[in-house]
């Protein structure tokens, strides 16, 4: 298994345009919210946060999006601190599965492929197939379903979901709103969107050690935004575990909607993807 950590992108689409009357008083939302008699005020202004967000994202092009392909660099980190090693990657994004492609560029070191489809995660490399270790794969899992894509196309079309609206917070030095969606399984998701842009500046979760009973905090936050095809793409990614760095990528390039070969994501032997 290699020592990169996996990335996924579904936090790959995202987009700038709309404009709040004043970090207090977020505009009127127009996503669907389940039917109740009377919502409270704190709901309503989360709503109107996330909103706002998807207009900033794109709207409907970064709502429809079909899939995603970038390609760029990642840098490692232990501790907080770079441990030395980059990677290059190409990675495809669709709503049901991740491919990513990984080199090195040495000559005693070979290229290598994860797929993620699902719960399954495989890696292929010149010994063949073989599957991702439980704990990384579950790490990946974790990822996509706490992701921004989630929030929006899951959590929120959840009835039994419950949105709070926690008022301003600093997120990458930037004034920021802060909403939390919480789940009928306790399972809570903090999102912080700049209070002026409005496109997403940090995503936090929560989940507890199946083996030790503690508590871990996953961060995701992203920079350097450029608009790709309508939608507003983060060049940068940067990954906290427990407060400490773990990773940073960096977009080189990006496209959305692209045609992929017929066996890109088949789990026995996938298909050979162009990577210049």
């Amino acid at each position: 298994m290699r020592k990169f950590p996996i990335l996924l992108l579904a936090c790959s689409a995202l987009a700038l345009h709309a404009q709040l009357p004043s970090p207090d008083a977020p505009p009127t939302s127009t996503v669907p919210a389940p039917t109740s008699s009377a919502p409270d005020s704190s709901t309503v202004k989360a709503r109107a946060v996330l909103d706002a967000m998807v207009q900033a994202l794109g709207g409907e092009k970064w709502l429809n999006i079909q899939n995603a392909y970038t390609t760029g660099r990642i840098a490692a980190f232990y501790q907080g601190k770079p441990n030395g090693g980059t990677v290059d990657y190409w990675s495809w994004h669709t709503p049901e599965a991740d491919r990513i492609d990984f080199s090195e560029h040495k000559k005693d070191k070979h290229n290598w492929t994860q797929l993620y489809i699902g719960k399954d995660c495989w890696e292929f490399t010149f010994r063949g197939r073989n599957p991702i270790p439980k704990d990384v794969c579950a790490e990946a899992i974790r990822r996509h379903d706490h992701s921004i894509e989630a929030a929006i196309h899951i959590w929120l079309k959840d009835p039994n979901t419950v949105l709070m609206y926690e008022g301003q917070s600093l997120a990458e030095r930037h004034l920021a709103q802060q909403v939390t969606l919480l789940n009928s399984n306790n399972d809570s998701l903090t999102i912080q969107v700049d209070a002026q842009s409005h496109l997403p500046l940090r995503r936090t979760y929560e989940w507890r050690d199946p083996v030790y009973k503690d508590k871990n905090e996953e961060v995701e936050e992203y920079d350097d935004y450029h608009v790709i095809d309508g939608i507003q793409t983060p060049f940068t990614v940067t990954r906290f575990h427990n407060g400490d760095m773990t990773q940073q990528r960096f977009v080189f390039r990006a496209q959305y909607n692209v045609a992929l070969p017929a066996g890109a994501f088949d789990p026995f032997r996938p298909a050979h993807m162009e990577t210049k």
